[in-house]
């Protein structure tokens, strides 16, 4: 987030002593002894985790909020493929956030383009994108027009599919995730805002206020300055998803709620959730908000017990992703893994599933057979009081646990309906 910027001058120089010649053969020597020692005694080092290897764009478009372009892109990439781009934090880099949040394996195992945006000091001390500044979150100008070409070149120059363009980010970057939801509906059609804030806030508030107590406003007045940045848009909105940390300090969960105001208000639904669940290892809590047609226009999901960062659960497991190797990347639940089942990118299923199962976009039912605990852990289920309760058509489906066991038909996309006598 937004840090003052500092000036210090710069110190004198330092007189260097004159150099003595030294004997070459024994310092060697001693540094030889030294490596085999320690090895003796400790063991090889552990080798350095490699990072992942990300392709500079140098030429997007006319660039106007002088940000950078990443790719990461997969091999054995499909024809048309989805687009998922992602906003770093404050003090982060788009290679820091490629090595760290998962996005890139999820990229290799759904086929995915990654974009990652970068921003440096040279637009904000911290290193933040410029979420509170009228000339980056406007429609058409600055940082806000960079990422949109961003994605106008990934469709041009990849043979991405233009419907299937989505955008998460950290903390400044969330809050940048909010504005592109705002000043571009017609570009995104979702998006995942980790630890960020509702659009526009500081059109009359400072971003330190926005940021911690927060601001409240009614819903409509929140969704109101959605609509103002794009006034003649009459499109379908984004559907956006909101995470945090309950014990956030820097960006308060109360962002979240209005967040959720906002985003629920402009879909014209009810500030009170369609359904309520727990998800991952941790039970994070998850609200849902369902348009009519039974697809989630709105989750927020509240991370129990971890503070400013992005959710992160290393390891090797298939509901596992990211690294805690660098700050703001907290262990708790894989995240973009979950973010990617909400933008529809996911090809994997826990859970006895197969990734070539029929996509639910294609016009075909799919079916999936799985315990109620798997259920809900991919997605296609909730709780409430102990039971399980299929998403969407809310039929109850018994307790939950490993051991009831249930087929589940989705049709439409994130609707499901038991189908334990047949599928589709």
């Amino acid at each position: 987030m937004p840090q003052p910027l500092s000036r210090r001058a710069p110190a004198p120089p330092r007189a260097r002593p004159p150099r003595r010649p030294a004997p070459r053969l024994l310092p060697r020597l001693l540094a030889l002894v030294a490596v085999v020692l320690a090895t003796v005694l400790t063991g090889p080092a552990p080798a350095a985790r490699a990072s992942v290897t990300l392709t500079r764009v140098s030429d997007f478009g006319t660039n106007p909020g002088a940000l950078t372009m990443y790719v990461y892109r997969p091999a054995g990439l499909p024809a048309h493929p989805p687009v998922v781009v992602a906003l770093h934090g404050c003090t982060q880099s788009a290679q820091v956030y490629a090595d760290n949040s998962g996005l890139p394996r999820l990229a290799d195992q759904d086929g995915f383009l990654l974009v990652l945006a970068e921003t440096g000091t040279a637009n904000n001390p911290s290193k933040c994108f410029n979420w509170f500044q009228s000339g980056d979150n406007r429609r058409g100008q600055g940082e806000a027009l960079s990422v949109r070409q961003m994605v106008s070149h990934a469709v041009t120059a990849y043979g991405a599919d233009p419907q299937r363009v989505y955008v998460t980010g950290l903390s400044a970057g969330g809050a940048m995730t909010a504005v592109m939801l705002a000043t571009y509906p017609d570009v995104f059609s979702a998006g995942a805002v980790v630890a960020g804030l509702p659009y526009d806030c500081t059109r009359d508030n400072s971003p330190y206020l926005c940021m911690n107590p927060g601001v409240d406003l009614n819903p409509a007045d929140w969704a109101r300055r959605v609509r103002d940045a794009y006034p003649s848009y009459t499109g379908p909105w984004p559907r956006a998803a909101i995470w945090y940390g309950d014990q956030d300090t820097t960006v308060v969960p109360r962002d979240a709620t209005e967040l959720r105001d906002q985003w629920t208000a402009l879909h014209g639904l009810s500030q009170t959730p369609t359904r309520t669940g727990t998800i991952g290892p941790d039970a994070t809590r998850q609200d849902q908000y369902l348009a009519a047609d039974g697809t989630v226009a709105v989750e927020v999901d509240r991370v129990p017990g971890i503070g400013h960062g992005t959710p992160v659960d290393p390891g090797t497991g298939g509901e596992q992703c990211g690294d805690t190797g660098a700050p703001y990347f907290l262990d708790s639940i894989c995240s973009s893994r979950w973010i990617a089942r909400f933008f529809g990118v996911d090809t994997t299923e826990p859970g006895g599933s197969d990734p070539g199962d029929p996509d639910p976009g294609d016009g075909t039912a799919a079916c999936w057979t799985a315990s109620n605990y798997a259920h809900v852990q991919a997605g296609r289920a909730g709780t409430s009081g102990g039971y399980t309760y299929a998403n969407g058509s809310g039929q109850n489906m018994g307790l939950y646990n490993t051991f009831v066991t249930h087929t589940l038909k989705e049709s439409p996309p994130g609707w499901f309906t038991l189908a334990d006598a047949g599928c589709p």
